[in-house]
């Protein structure tokens, strides 16, 4: 089952996201890929506001990010892919908590899971997947290295490490 989400919805019950943040989308994207990679989902994403002639799709991994134009709604291009979609969309799992879109979801025989319930879901893979969480990794000896040379001001790794 692949996953259709409405980005701007999403990004507000995700710790550690902000819609104020500038880089908020390519670290819902980045967030995204980690999950499609673990759960093996396509998955795509809508995003509002894209600014004039900056519209676009966009392909990172299994994750599409879809860029909607300023003056449409990423509600409006889900709705429209659902249709579009036909009986296919029976096969897709649609996140948003805006009622209009789990509406068109339910009504296109997708299933529907609110913002905060995949935010929930996300939560307790991460707990299960350690090595999400690169604070909770141990660095290698290499690694220690190259950070040490990094602080000491040699920027250049031994040879013998490269």
């Amino acid at each position: 089952m692949s996953l259709i989400i409405d980005g701007h919805n999403l990004i507000p019950h995700l710790p550690g996201m902000d819609l104020a943040d500038p880089d908020d989308e390519e670290k819902l994207i980045a967030l995204l890929g980690e999950y499609s990679r673990l759960r093996r989902k396509s998955i795509e994403v809508y995003f509002d506001r894209a600014p004039l002639g900056q519209a676009r799709e966009r392909n990172y991994g299994k994750v599409k990010a879809v860029f909607v134009q300023e003056g449409s709604s990423a509600d409006a291009a889900i709705m429209a892919r659902l249709k579009k979609m036909g009986k296919r969309a029976k096969n897709v799992r649609v996140i948003s908590s805006d009622r209009q879109v789990q509406q068109a979801a339910r009504a296109a025989h997708a299933e529907v899971q609110s913002s905060q319930d995949f935010a929930a879901e996300w939560l307790r893979l991460s707990e299960e997947e350690n090595i999400l969480d690169p604070r909770n990794r141990s660095l290698s000896e290499e690694e220690i290295t190259n950070w040490e040379a990094l602080f000491r001001g040699n920027d250049t790794v031994p040879h013998d490490e490269k």
